[in-house]
């Protein structure tokens, strides 16, 4: 019970006690007003005036606009009242308050009855609101033993069949913002019946008081075919009619009935059904939980402790162990444990311990553990751990902890701790493992990011060199990443008179830090060398080994020795061009008549 519903119980039990030890003084006031065409709250704000009292009521029984004329003089509070309302209406002392109710409409539960000899009877009639006479539509009528039921239409009535084998029938009445309602009828009775439902107001000493929110039990606990026990909250009996595969499969008369039968639960060892609302359980299979169903279509259950299969989709409001698998798609409201499949998508809006697969996508609102593998896209709202796999994308909104592979790309948008692999971009928001792909973006990192771009804002390694060597006069290289591995991007060109050369590469280094303002970057780069002509391979295997010197932040200076491997099945020059990509005045080492080796030098600035 939530405090606000137990503060309305205990200012009730006031007031009710305050009826008792407290005079009818306000009714016997007498007062004098005259108005003409004056708003219904303004009159009784002047009644309030000439009373010197306050009033208290529902704002939903009474119509505060419309429009009063009376003229009264010297007359009891009680009778000016009367006359107002029509003596349609109670009132209640409570100190200095004076609150109004309505009259509880007292009606006859049974019109009429007959026997039959059939097998089956019939229950019809009509739901009320019992302080407004108002029929109720929308309001659930069930059997919770023969698993019976119907919602009401727009003029409140219900049709009940029920099974005359039983010796005894318990019809409960539920509906959104009214108390449940339980009468025994006879059996084996054709009958029709008036049911008055109480709605759930809140009594508190307000000058308009609203109807309190709907409750439920803080838990609700149902014991399965098995013999476990799981409790639901409040939350758990309305997820699946509010999200937007609930909304789309389902009837607006299924999803009312679902949250008007909140607080009933039962079980059964199996259903079968062909679409939702019709099957083995009838309309209150989403009340029930099974330890097998199979749906040739579709289906709408409580619960599965054992196996569900669907021709097409499978919408489970709560719990499902060890098997799900449905051609199109899979809906549940509570947990997944074991292994859920679906030839499009699957949606949980809760936790999962299993292996999770879909042609299309897979979408988990709580945590997940286990494997998660998508044709196109995985998305987890709450932390990840395990395996998550993607022809296109995966999303985790929270802590991932594993494997993420993407055809494109993956998003961690917590931390990352474990391996990104990606075709395109990685991101998270601190990397705590290994980031490969073409892009690699994070916040920060204590891991290492393989790729062409890898871009860590707040502690990242960013720097622009212009350099020179013995291959090529004029090299540019992009370093992105962290000081414990970088990526770098390099061009470079030789500008000497008829020996043009160009190279492009790519590499791995790290800075070793040895002072405030000196470090040792030791790099292996691949370049592939243009000398003319693309018909032969030219290829340098570089490793450098450079000093670099940072007197102010944002600049540096390095320079220091390399060992290259030069592999090439060129045999003679292009002309205006190098070749070989070595120097004479080098000495070089003969593996083979294509693979030469040399120490060269490279010699540079760092600017960022």
């Amino acid at each position: 019970m939530n405090a606000f519903y137990r503060k309305g119980v205990i200012l009730y039990f006031l007031l009710c006690v305050g009826i008792c030890s407290t005079a009818q003084t306000i009714l016997n006031k007498n007062i004098t007003i005259q108005v003409n065409g004056q708003r219904l709250d303004n009159v009784l704000e002047i009644i309030s005036n000439s009373g010197n009292f306050y009033f208290s009521y529902n704002s939903s029984i009474l119509k505060r606009d419309s429009l009063i004329t009376m003229n009264f003089s010297n007359k009891p509070v009680r009778d000016v009242l009367n006359y107002l309302f029509n003596n349609r209406y109670d009132y209640i002392e409570s100190g200095n308050y004076l609150i109004i109710r309505r009259k509880a409409i007292t009606v006859a539960a049974t019109l009429k009855q007959t026997a039959t000899e059939d097998r089956n009877y019939y229950l019809t009639g009509y739901i009320i609101d019992e302080f407004t006479g108002e029929r109720i539509h929308n309001a659930s009528i069930y059997e919770p033993k023969q698993l019976s039921s119907d919602l009401t239409d727009v003029q409140g009535n219900f049709l009940l069949r029920l099974k005359s084998k039983y010796n005894k029938a318990t019809i409960t009445v539920s509906k959104e913002d009214y108390k449940d309602t339980t009468i025994t009828v006879q059996p084996k009775l054709n009958q029709q019946l008036i049911i008055s439902l109480q709605p759930k107001y809140n009594y508190n000493t307000m000058i308009t008081i609203s109807p309190e929110d709907y409750f439920l039990p803080d838990t609700i606990e149902v014991k399965l075919p098995t013999g476990e026990t799981v409790t639901y909250t409040k939350e758990d009996t309305i997820k699946v009619q509010k999200s937007w595969i609930g909304k789309f499969l389902l009837s607006s008369k299924q999803r009312v009935q679902s949250i008007n039968l909140g607080k009933f639960f039962t079980t059964r060892a199996f259903q079968i059904s062909l679409i939702p609302g019709l099957s083995t359980q009838g309309k209150l299979s989403p009340q029930i939980t099974t330890a097998f169903s199979f749906n040739i279509l579709g289906g709408y259950t409580g619960g599965v402790s054992t196996m569900e299969l669907a021709g097409l989709f499978n919408i489970t409001k709560n719990n499902v162990k060890y098997l799900q698998a449905a051609g199109l798609l899979n809906l549940v409201g509570g947990d997944v444990r074991g292994i859920q499949l679906a030839g499009i998508h699957n949606h949980v809006l809760d936790t999962v311990h299993a292996l999770q697969a879909a042609g299309v996508s897979n979408y988990v609102k709580g945590k997940f553990s286990g494997v998660q593998i998508g044709g196109v896209y995985n998305h987890a709202v709450d932390t990840f751990k395990g395996v998550q796999a993607a022809g296109v994308a995966n999303y985790t909104k929270q802590f991932m902890s594993g494997v993420q592979i993407g055809g494109v790309g993956n998003f961690a948008n917590k931390k990352m701790s474990g391996v990104q692999i990606a075709g395109v971009f990685n991101y998270a928001k601190h990397v705590k493992g290994v980031q490969i792909g073409l892009i690699n973006v994070s916040d920060s990192s204590d891991g290492y990011s393989i790729g062409l771009l890898n871009l860590v804002r707040k502690n990242g390694y960013h720097k622009l060199s212009f350099s020179t060597n013995e291959v090529t006069n004029i090299n540019v290289a992009l370093r992105t990443g962290s000081r414990k591995m970088y990526s770098a991007i390099h061009a470079g060109v030789n500008v000497a008179p008829d020996e043009r050369l160009y190279s492009f590469g790519f590499g791995l280094g790290k800075d070793f830090s040895l002072s405030k303002h000196l470090f040792l970057n030791a790099e292996l780069s691949n370049h592939t060398l243009y000398a003319g002509t693309w018909d032969y391979i030219n290829l340098q295997n570089k490793v450098s080994l450079n000093l670099q010197w940072q007197p102010v932040k944002g600049f540096s200076i390095y320079a220091g020795p390399s060992f290259s491997i030069f592999i090439s099945d060129q045999q003679t020059a292009v002309a205006g061009y190098k070749f070989p990509a070595y120097s004479d005045v080098l000495r070089t080492y003969d593996f083979s008549n294509r693979v030469k080796g040399w120490i060269g030098f490279t010699a540079g600035v760092n600017f960022f």
